[in-house]
């Protein structure tokens, strides 16, 4: 099976590519959401982290 599998992406003109892109989605995510723990507020935070534990009158009529 991996045979099949190995032959067939080596029949791919430029899959080389697709592992390079992977990797470049990957580390601009985790960039991008270091930044944002890094510059969100702690009132934000705390208000994000209570959301659950919040009473709403939605969930009670349900």
């Amino acid at each position: 099976m991996l045979k099949f599998v190995k032959n067939h992406m080596e029949t791919i003109d430029g899959v080389a590519n697709y592992p390079m892109i992977s990797l470049l989605i990957f580390f601009v995510f985790f960039v991008l959401l270091g930044w944002w723990v890094l510059t969100a507020t702690k009132e934000h935070i705390k208000e994000m982290g209570e959301l659950p534990l919040e009473d709403n009158d939605q969930q009670n009529k349900l």
